[in-house]
């Protein structure tokens, strides 16, 4: 059974590192050698362990020395003894010593190691090495570190897969059926994009356990384990809430009001620190309400999206009518990749889906399943009363019309997601 799991894992690996995340690894290369600490956040078996491997190669690829590159993944027993912050120190600084060059460290899930952050810093001032870490914590760069390292880091956030990226992996992988770009969007809405479902065998019972497997080991690792949290059942109460309410606004009171109907008692406190160890776990991401008019962040009525509609759907299962915030997850997800940040728009009365912004860039959008005479003034009309000249969109799964009014678009969801994907990211 174990050689089979490690056959099997030791395939996953090596198909994956076949199909090269070209936007990340743009950035990694980017920023090899320049003397800044590479942190790569991302939730658990969403790639940063692969991208860190490509990593490897790349520098043999430009003549490194493999003595030179040390590559520890903390999830391994193999580095167990190395798990205090002092002792890998020591461990490194002695090989750093020994190698003629610079050293590259690259340390996977360096949460795992206590007292990290004043090793890696120490790492980064006493020796001559270039760094790279991951972690599956939003917080990784929160606290002491952010004050160590003010200046002297790049965060380079892993999400799953994109459609373009999905697309290329199910192309790779022999385990996916072939079919047509509309048909490869359904399955992507139903089962995510998480990298490792590409190499398995193509049965929806056999993604479905695998995707609740990673759900199950993102909440008791990185939420029950690391927040120290005694009711379990409660939480997953709030995770499944959150989960039935994609794309609806928010209210900690409903979610209270929700379980003390089933004859549990929450604060809406409680809710909130549930909500932010979830958000920690990178599992899912507040959409915080932003005032058009008045230019301002609000403090309520914000929304929840996932970093992977397939781990949904796996626990709560697939509905169709709960296309349009579905829809709404992918494209906001979209949007995050692209860099921008993302916020839920009010304009007076009026809601905008998404209001994105990046550097001097801002974009409006709003999303709908499909555009209908009912419903087309409805969608368009908060874009038009917004007065500025940025871009704005209606994105829907429409393919047959083309709309523009007054410079305001109507695009085909899957256009806009093969669309254009530069990145800016600080």
């Amino acid at each position: 059974m174990c050689a089979d799991l490690l056959s099997y894992k030791n395939l996953m690996k090596e198909m994956m590192c076949m199909i090269d995340r070209a936007e990340y690894m743009g950035l990694i290369r980017d920023f090899i050698d320049k003397p800044v600490i590479k942190v790569l956040t991302g939730m658990r078996r969403s790639g940063k362990s692969t991208l860190l491997e490509m990593t490897v190669k790349e520098l043999h690829s430009r003549g490194v020395d493999e003595r030179n590159v040390i590559h520890m993944n903390f999830e391994s027993l193999r580095f167990e003894h190395l798990k205090n912050g002092y002792t890998l120190y020591r461990e490194l600084t002695a090989i750093v010593k020994e190698n003629k060059g610079k050293t590259y460290l690259l340390l996977d899930e360096i949460q795992e190691v206590h007292g990290w952050e004043q090793a890696v810093n120490s790492l980064r001032v006493d020796c001559d090495c270039d760094i790279f870490i991951t972690g599956s914590n939003a917080r990784l760069l929160s606290g002491e570190l952010a004050t160590l390292l003010a200046g002297r880091y790049v965060e380079i956030r892993i999400l799953p897969l994109g459609f373009q990226e999905y697309l290329d992996f199910s192309t790779m992988s022999e385990q996916t059926p072939s079919h047509k770009t509309q048909e490869r969007f359904a399955d992507f809405l139903r089962f995510g994009g998480l990298p490792g479902i590409h190499h398995m065998k193509w049965e929806e019972r056999r993604i479905m356990h695998y995707l609740a497997d990673i759900y199950n080991s993102v909440l008791l690792k990185d939420v029950v384990a690391r927040k120290k949290l005694r009711d379990t059942a409660l939480l997953e109460k709030v995770v499944l809430f959150v989960m039935d309410n994609i794309g609806n606004v928010f209210s900690a009171k409903a979610v209270s009001d929700f379980l003390k109907s089933q004859g549990r008692a929450l604060s809406t406190e409680t809710v909130y620190n549930y909500l932010r160890a979830l958000e920690d776990a990178l599992l899912i991401h507040k959409a915080t309400r932003y005032d058009i008019k008045g230019k301002r962040l609000l403090e309520t009525q914000e929304k929840y999206y996932l970093s992977d509609t397939g781990i949904r759907h796996a626990l709560i299962g697939y509905r169709d009518n709960d296309i349009s915030g579905l829809l709404e997850n992918v494209v906001y997800l979209e949007l995050l990749r692209r860099g921008y940040t993302v916020n839920i728009g009010k304009l007076d009365t009026r809601e905008v889906d998404f209001v994105a912004s990046r550097a001097d860039e801002r974009l409006y959008i709003q999303v709908t399943y499909v555009l209908t005479e009912e419903n087309t003034d409805r969608e368009f009309a908060p874009l038009e009363a917004i007065p500025d000249n940025y871009e704005k969109l209606v994105i829907s799964t429409d393919s047959l019309i083309n709309i523009n009014r007054g410079g305001i678009r109507q695009k085909n969801v899957i256009d806009f997601l093969l669309g254009s994907h530069d990145r800016h990211q600080t």
